[in-house]
């Protein structure tokens, strides 16, 4: 008595796995681009970052008069650009500055009287990689 099979061989499974395999291996690649986004994410944290530091900086400034001299020039730091922001971050004018391997530079755009903002343009690369340009708001103070 012949009993009837159902279902798939052992080939035909095999063959699937392998083809899904290599959609796999070839698609998901370019679906998935997550340098791409780490890059954009940095891009963007750093910006929001820098526009944090130049408001936090502009409210010191504003209770201190916008001095920047004698026991105000630790709550006032002169801000008189848009590459002024590095400075309060790291203690020092560096345009381009490093952070965490990736390279931000920032255009120099100048943000006029105490409390003016303006668009500052921010530009991270990274070593072997492409660049991202965003923007934050720069506020000027200490002037």
């Amino acid at each position: 008595m012949a009993r009837g099979s159902s279902g798939f061989t052992m080939i035909e499974l095999i063959v699937v796995i392998v083809i899904l395999g290599i959609l796999g291996a070839v698609a998901l690649p370019r679906i998935v681009d997550l340098g791409t986004e780490a890059r954009h994410e940095a891009a963007q944290g750093m910006a929001g970052t820098l526009s944090s530091a130049m408001s936090v900086n502009y409210g010191g400034c504003s209770a201190t008069g916008h001095s920047t001299a004698g026991a105000s020039a630790d709550r006032c730091r002169q801000v008189s650009d848009c590459t002024d922001g590095a400075l309060l971050l790291m203690g020092v004018s560096a345009n381009p500055f490093t952070q965490a391997g990736t390279t931000y530079t920032i255009t120099a755009t100048a943000l006029g009287a105490n409390g003016s903002t303006a668009s500052c343009e921010l530009t991270a690369s990274r070593a072997g990689g492409g660049a991202e340009v965003t923007h934050f708001v720069g506020v000027s103070a200490g002037n």
